[in-house]
């Protein structure tokens, strides 16, 4: 059993979304970042540097239970833990170019993806003074990003990385459910909407995004 420490936030969802789409088992334990939730004692056992989301594996490497933390370091140890949504290098011709193109558009993700997107809808939607430099700087870069993005589906006409559905595309996908916190016209970006659109509809995303509420 898989014991799940996150939050209803887009690196939350991506655990979520990840182990329903692996067909895990998982227990769901929600925190609250809203209370500091994440800086209880025991919670940065688990997660020493209080965010979310973490796991406890009770059946990890060799059989020993593992705590984990980061998001892309969970959905890489669910990938290789199932054999699932990360191309096995070498397993087939080009094998190993999948995997490392999957691997690239993770890190894309997590380096600027999350904080890019984060800092754009921080000034624009929830910081409580309105600081038109950093709005500038950051839509500006929302706006880049998503550029790219669009460009890489266009490209490949499918995924993000090319090839099957990954990691990668589950580790996006939520940070654009609330484009319009970061100035984005979804207009401006037919291909990367189509491909959101595509993922929407992905049963096991659906289930991750709505596995908070079975928590009330």
């Amino acid at each position: 059993m898989i014991d799940l420490y996150s939050w209803t936030t887009p690196n939350g969802f991506k655990a979520t979304i990840m182990l329903e789409e692996c067909g895990l088992a998982y227990r769901l334990h929600p925190v609250n970042i809203g209370k500091n939730e994440q800086f209880a004692p025991d919670f940065l056992k688990i997660s020493p540097n209080n965010k979310i989301p973490a796991l406890v594996d009770s059946e990890g490497p060799g059989g020993q239970p593992l705590p984990l933390f980061e998001s892309g370091a969970i959905l890489i140890y669910l990938a290789d833990k199932t054999g699932r949504l990360l191309p096995a290098a070498g397993a087939a011709p080009a094998g190993d170019r999948a995997k490392y193109d999957v691997l690239q558009w993770l890190m894309f993700q997590m380096g600027g993806v999350g904080p890019m997107l984060g800092q754009a809808g921080h000034f624009r939607f929830f910081a409580t003074e309105k600081v038109p430099y950093g709005i500038e700087r950051y839509t500006a870069e929302a706006k880049r990003l998503y550029g790219v993005m669009n460009g890489q589906i266009e490209r490949t006409g499918a995924f993000i990385a090319g090839g099957d559905y990954s990691i990668a595309d589950i580790a996006i996908y939520p940070w654009l459910i609330h484009h319009e916190r970061h100035g984005i016209d979804w207009a401006d970006y037919p291909a990367l909407k189509a491909w959101f659109d595509r993922i929407s509809q992905r049963p096991a995303v659906q289930k991750g995004l709505k596995a908070f509420e079975k928590q009330g």
